[in-house]
């Protein structure tokens, strides 16, 4: 019996506590949507996943030293796994639109107002400067730049702030219809825009070297970010490097999604996790991202204002950079009011120019608030 009893003792049974079980249910609450409503799977799947994981009881955690998951999370800790990842963004990404039109760029300019109005919010909340940087960054919809900064500013804030991060761009569909709704009329988000030019060979490859260069002039602390970004577009562009580049969109980046995503969910631990200032970046999450759809939306009826031929104001909220989700929204918000509008090629414009707008931004707060 005594035996027995120290078998029990080690088993989770005995070490079950209340919090666990509120985890395990969020863990796997988040592969329900990724499975049965088809909410980016590829990222909440192993995000719920690894929050089961790690919250089994008596399991090993991302805290342990020396642990699986511990040697596996090094990859956030130091900043690893955000870069690859956007190596594969680089090779998948066409910036033809963008060349075509790049006026548009500002309106990707503009939805990353989200991040800074959002860390004005995280200072009134009580947060430090170095937290408040790394909570804005939310607002730019853009999950492996959430996890670089703050890795580097906050990483004890990490868990929370990629969960929050990855949350809000798998409900792009529902959080960001209602917001351009209000501030459009159905004259606007009737309007036409003209089809880009065609872009040549020389354009597209000159492109990500031009882009390189003036972005980490502007924000060298997000070098190695805009570094991977454009070095996966030239491997694309060259048409020389096609391995390379297949390899980096496709093999390379699933395997770091899977890494990532069960990692940053371990570090969703109930101990680590429920606590007060994690609501309080959930809720600053939410603002952080309506925020940015609105000042998108916003500063597009702006430049409307100056300009002869119109833009659709709707194609601002797409200046967040969950790349392509939030140009699906537009153009199927397009698509209601006019089922002959095709807003597809002009929303990816200023979607792109988000995704290079969210890491310029990370590298500012880096450079302002790392030192």
């Amino acid at each position: 019996m005594t035996e027995l009893w120290q078998f029990i003792q080690t088993t989770g049974f005995a070490q079950i506590e209340w919090t666990f079980i509120v985890m395990i249910f969020v863990g796997l609450f988040f592969m329900f949507l990724g499975i049965t409503k088809n909410f980016e799977p590829l990222l909440l799947i192993p995000i719920g996943f690894g929050m089961v994981l790690s919250n089994m009881p008596g399991t090993s955690g991302i805290e342990e030293s020396g642990s699986v998951l511990n040697i596996l999370y090094a990859g956030v800790r130091y900043g690893v796994y955000p870069p690859l990842i956007f190596l594969g963004i680089g090779a998948m990404t066409d910036f033809s639109t963008l060349i075509a039109n790049p006026k548009l760029i500002v309106l990707g300019a503009a939805a990353q107002f989200g991040i800074f109005a959002t860390f004005i919010g995280s200072l009134l909340l009580g947060f430090t400067v170095a937290e408040a940087g790394s909570i804005g960054i939310i607002g730019g919809a853009d999950g492996p730049t959430s996890i670089f900064l703050s890795s580097r500013l906050s990483p004890h804030l990490v868990g929370p702030i990629a969960i929050a991060a990855y949350s809000y761009m798998a409900l792009v569909p529902i959080i960001q219809p209602p917001v351009i709704k209000l501030l459009t009329s159905k004259k606007e988000r009737t309007i036409r825009m003209k089809a880009p030019r065609l872009i040549s060979r020389r354009e597209k490859i000159l492109f990500p070297f031009v882009g390189f260069i003036v972005t980490v002039l502007i924000a060298p602390q997000a070098s190695i970010l805009l570094g991977m970004l454009f070095l996966g577009n030239i491997l694309k562009e060259s048409g020389v490097t096609d391995r390379l580049a297949n390899t980096a969109r496709n093999a390379l980046v699933d395997i770091v999604t899977i890494l990532l995503g069960v990692t940053v969910g371990a570090a969703s631990r109930a101990d680590l996790f429920l606590r007060v200032e994690s609501i309080q970046i959930f809720f600053l999450g939410a603002f952080a991202f309506a925020m940015a759809t609105a000042t998108g939306v916003i500063f597009a009826k702006i430049v409307n204002v100056f300009i002869k031929e119109k833009v659709n104001p709707m194609i601002g909220a797409s200046g967040v950079s969950a790349v392509p989700n939030s140009a699906r929204v537009v153009h199927a918000l397009g698509q209601k009011e006019d089922k002959n509008n095709y807003l597809i090629m002009h929303a990816m414009a200023p979607n792109v120019a988000g995704v290079i707008g969210s890491a310029v931004a990370a590298g500012v707060l880096l450079g302002i608030l790392g030192g």
